[in-house]
């Protein structure tokens, strides 16, 4: 049988893995950062009529631009995230990962790197070795907040092309602070002032989650700032796979030039369109699962655990001694949740009520079965 390293495969693929998390059959999955409440049915009306609609022209290709519904996403930005945006701020594409992708084809590449803070969203350094880019790790403190003086230190050193902020940070729920964005962004532009600076990308996946504003008001007069967004999570989408960034109008005509054409699908367009009609029912969703997160955080640290401050849908905990063995003891109670490969942490998505109460007994029953796990 033939392996992938038997092909005549790109050398810095050999021997990798596929990005991915276990899809295991069980009462409860907290593991993949999900929205565990499912449309609500005025919005799977709507999203039936505009698909209806978006069918009856499938015959031809989709808006290569998506205009409308980068209209909308602008709007969006403009009225949550403190800053005024506009159709020419915005971009869009099949979920953040693909807005990264499209990223670093523009601005990494071969003889080009880029540099991360991690533990962070494992995607980044995947898709640099994919487009070619060289992916440089950049370390954090031992309560998971970035070193800013490190950091610095780190990006003066490398003069990275790209660089990546994850806030509210995946899989640790830590939020980034602007001053700390502001004084790296300055890192960056002065360690590549021979050239036209270094690519910034905050990455919000969560924020809607966050106790802090967006960090969306940063672009003004930072060309080279892009921040990058996604509807799987605060508006319960992660099926729809719609992501999307806010720069500088030069950043979406960058993107633009290494783009598929017609990239999104119709029915991709007018699902969106339809959810974004319907955001203030969504993010009412999100005050509910903030509560729970809130709510897992206390009870997490009363049973006995240590907890991550999370800003984020999810709470990172333990200390575990092994915390792959943790894993499993919580999966053998019918519970699912994330082990990120960060020695002694596993990380739980916020639920149900019902889901986080099964999770909360399966972590009880942990630690009674084993004190010092």
């Amino acid at each position: 049988m033939t392996r992938i390293d038997d092909l005549p495969i790109r050398e810095e693929l050999r021997g990798k893995s596929p990005y991915g998390a276990p899809q295991l059959d069980v009462p409860v999955r907290l593991n993949t950062n999900e929205n565990p409440y499912p449309l609500p049915e005025p919005l799977i009306e709507r999203i039936t009529e505009r698909v209806r609609e978006a069918a009856r022209e499938l015959n031809r290709y989709p808006d290569r631009d998506a205009v409308e519904l980068r209209t909308e996403l602008a709007a969006y930005l403009s009225r949550t995230g403190g800053h005024e945006v506009a159709l020419a701020n915005v971009w869009a594409a099949n979920g953040s990962n693909e807005i990264i992708q499209q990223l670093l084809q523009a601005f990494g590449g071969p003889g080009r790197t880029a540099i991360g803070f991690e533990p962070s969203y494992s995607m980044h350094a995947l898709i640099a070795r994919g487009t070619g880019t060289g992916w440089i790790s950049g370390l954090r403190n031992d309560d998971f907040t970035i070193d800013l003086d490190a950091a610095t230190a780190a990006i003066t050193a490398h003069k990275p092309d790209v660089v990546f902020i994850c806030s509210p940070n995946n899989p640790t729920g830590t939020a980034v602070d602007a001053g700390t964005v502001l004084a790296l962004y300055e890192a960056a532009q002065a360690a590549k002032a021979d050239t036209a600076g270094a690519l910034v990308v905050i990455d919000e996946a969560y924020v809607e989650f966050s106790h802090r504003p967006s960090l969306l008001p940063l672009i003004e007069g930072r060309p080279n700032l892009v921040l990058s967004r996604t509807m799987s999570k605060a508006f319960g989408a992660a099926g729809l796979r719609l992501g999307y960034l806010a720069a500088d109008p030069a950043v979406v005509g960058a993107v633009q030039l290494v783009r598929l054409p017609y990239h999104l699908s119709a029915i991709t367009q007018a699902t969106a369109l339809a959810a974004l009609e319907h955001t203030d029912t969504l993010l009412k969703y999100v005050d509910e699962l903030k509560a729970e997160r809130d709510r897992l955080v206390e009870e997490l640290c009363a049973i006995g655990y240590e907890v991550t401050e999370s800003d984020a849908n999810f709470v990172q905990f333990g200390r575990f001694d092994n915390s792959h063995r943790a894993w499993q003891a919580i999966l053998d109670h019918g519970v699912l949740v994330r082990d990120n490969r960060v020695p002694g942490w596993l990380r739980v998505t916020a639920g149900t009520p019902a889901e986080n109460n099964a999770f909360l007994d399966a972590v009880r029953a942990l630690k009674k079965e084993n004190p010092i796990t």
